[in-house]
């Protein structure tokens, strides 16, 4: 796999490139209602149930935020404000990338297109975007596709896109659960796992892992 040249490189944003800072927002909101074990069960619930919304008909994305953020505080016992939930959409696109993440898509961006699938409005993820410091041949969301990772249909609506197979693509992510797996099942052979932190890994998937952006370029032999 390190000599393989992708027709393209594809990528997660949220959490793979964006800083998707949801546990910090989750303590700045709920900070004062929560000690630190609640807190702790509050951000695992609220992971959770952001992942059980997105796996059935698509529904905009302040919906799931919203929706999640609900369910959560139910769990945990902390009251849910519907202004909190328009708070925390509103604040997605004010983040930007990992540290890592300019100067290692610059280098692959150079002789790769870079494209991305996000589980995102149309609305807000083009201020995430422009926050990489890196081209993008495309940029697609699962409001384009009307459907959202993990869904097979979001990957199939990007193939189609970008009118290529499976296997002409490098897929790159740092969650299993929402990409990495799904890339497995629709025969995308190449892919690589960013960890970082947030998921286990999981060998069964036959990826190569790296630590952070500034490793892709060695994967694809630049």
């Amino acid at each position: 796999m390190t000599k393989f040249r992708p027709k393209f490189i594809t990528f997660d944003c949220y959490g793979t490139l964006t800083n998707f800072q949801t546990a910090e927002v989750a303590r700045e909101v709920y900070g004062s209602q929560l000690d630190e074990p609640k807190m702790l069960e509050f951000i695992h619930a609220w992971k959770g149930y952001r992942l059980d919304e997105v796996l059935g008909t698509w529904k905009p994305y302040a919906e799931v935020i919203h929706n999640s953020l609900e369910r959560a505080c139910k769990r945990v016992g902390a009251t849910f404000n519907e202004n909190n939930a328009k708070l925390i959409y509103e604040r997605v696109p004010t983040w930007g990338p990992h540290p890592d993440v300019p100067a290692g898509l610059t280098k692959v961006a150079k002789e790769i297109p870079l494209v991305i699938l996000s589980n995102a409005s149309n609305s807000q993820i083009m201020s995430n975007v422009e926050k990489l410091g890196a081209p993008f041949y495309a940029v697609y969301t699962a409001e384009q596709a009307q459907a959202y990772k993990p869904r097979n249909r979001a990957f199939e609506y990007m193939l189609d896109m970008l009118g290529c197979g499976p296997e002409e693509i490098l897929h790159c992510s740092s969650s299993f659960r929402y990409d990495l797996m799904s890339a497995n099942d629709l025969g995308i052979k190449n892919k690589v796992w960013v960890n970082r932190g947030h998921e286990p890994a999981n060998p069964y998937y036959n990826y190569t892992e790296i630590s952070d952006i500034s490793g892709l370029a060695g994967v694809v032999g630049l």
